[in-house]
């Protein structure tokens, strides 16, 4: 029987994690326990739209952030201004603008799209710390600089580049809804019935955390980051893996070491807490 793999990932990016889950042969079972659902526009965020050739770089942390900003600037901006830099955290982010907007983004290193970087970070992957890695948001001097996100989130991305000089804007665009699981899926986190869990969201773990019963804490959980591996444990999971990075490719080379498939090292990069 094939290994059957809960995902978390919310909105339209759960297919294609559900594609690269599927090619290593295993079954991707959705886990609704997220929305993502974009803001009203306010005054606020109009005056931003208008007035973004007046910030030297834009930042989006996501890529349903990256959506928000593509259908605000395709409604104002037929053309858009010149002298903007655009960064992306992460490789989906940066693709949805490059083929929204047409733009060169600025990622780090090793998932970099559309730009190249001659930098040394040593912070990689889809992460804030390996963005603020990068040698241009090393210095800012009162550079304004705008950062797209979802309601509440991390804040080090907005408090690094403030401490560094930017005159920040941090704006809105859409909020997060955590959505209780169905009854079905209440029933496998309580008895641990599946192979492996995929989260790529600490507000998505802290969440779940409350329906994992023993077995399931005990069941293979992979996540996207270092620091996802310290909130797992600290929530009880016992065995937590980091994946390269959060897209769908990394995310399930970890799930086939995990699950074993494919001669895959089960005991590779294991992170075994508790």
């Amino acid at each position: 029987m094939l290994p059957r793999v809960l995902i978390t990932r919310p909105g339209e990016r759960a297919r294609s994690l559900a594609a690269s889950i599927e090619a290593i042969g295993a079954v991707p079972e959705p886990l609704e326990v997220m929305r993502l659902e974009a803001l009203p526009e306010t005054p606020e965020q109009r005056g931003v739209w208008l007035d973004i050739d007046q910030f030297r770089r834009v930042v989006v942390v996501s890529p349903f952030a990256a959506e928000c900003l593509a259908e605000a600037l395709d409604r104002y901006w037929p053309q858009l201004p010149v002298g903007v830099d655009f960064y992306a955290v992460g490789a989906a982010t940066a693709a949805i603008l490059q083929e929204r907007l047409g733009v060169r983004v600025h990622v780090p290193v090793r998932n970099e799209v559309g730009a190249r970087h001659a930098s040394g970070a040593q912070a990689q992957g889809d992460t804030s710390e390996a963005l603020l890695a990068l040698p241009s948001l090393q210095v800012l001097n009162e550079q304004k600089v705008l950062v797209v996100a979802g309601e509440g989130g991390r804040p080090l991305l907005a408090e690094t580049l403030a401490a560094r000089g930017a005159r920040l804007t941090r704006l809105a665009v859409y909020r997060r809804l955590l959505l209780t699981p169905e009854a079905s899926m209440q029933q496998r986190l309580a008895s641990g019935d599946y192979a492996a869990l995929v989260v790529s969201s600490g507000e998505i773990l802290e969440h779940l955390a409350g329906w994992c019963q023993p077995a399931a804490l005990n069941q293979p959980l992979i996540v996207s980051s270092q620091r996802l591996v310290t909130l797992a444990g600290s929530l009880g999971f016992a065995r937590c893996r980091a994946a390269a990075g959060a897209t769908p490719d990394a995310l399930a080379a970890e799930v086939a070491r995990a699950c074993q498939l494919d001669g895959a090292d089960v005991d590779h990069d294991d992170l075994e807490k508790g």
